[in-house]
């Protein structure tokens, strides 16, 4: 899907850090966070991450060293500081998972908090 360029401030920290993703760029990455940032699982609302050291460790350990690691963005809502993600994502160029992705963008502009949807 192909995103055009955007006026939203929220829209452009995630496309952001979905290009750094990509790139698998942990700096350019974590630097879209915001230094207290929450990441939650849900329906749940278990909190699996808390802070941006401790999100560019798991990235760093759990994503970054895949070579062929990959997020297609097949849609995206944008609401005001807030971004929706459906994503297809895969680890090992082959086989692929569906994400869901919900991030909130705080006054500075960075990701201050993001909830991934558990498939059931």
């Amino acid at each position: 899907m192909p995103v055009l360029s955007s006026d939203n401030a929220a829209e452009r920290i995630v496309q952001a850090q979905l290009d750094a993703y990509n790139a698998r760029d942990l700096a350019a990455f974590a630097a879209c966070y915001a230094e207290d940032v929450k990441v939650y699982r849900l329906p749940s609302m278990t909190l699996s991450l808390s802070g941006r050291a401790a999100l560019a460790d798991h990235y760093a350990s759990k994503r970054f060293h895949l070579p062929r690691l990959h997020a297609a963005l097949l849609h995206r809502i944008v609401q005001g500081c807030r971004v929706i993600d459906h994503e297809d994502v895969t680890l090992d160029g082959e086989n692929h998972l569906r994400a869901v992705a919900i991030y909130d963008v705080n006054a500075d502009g960075l990701i201050a908090a993001v909830w991934f949807v558990d498939a059931e």
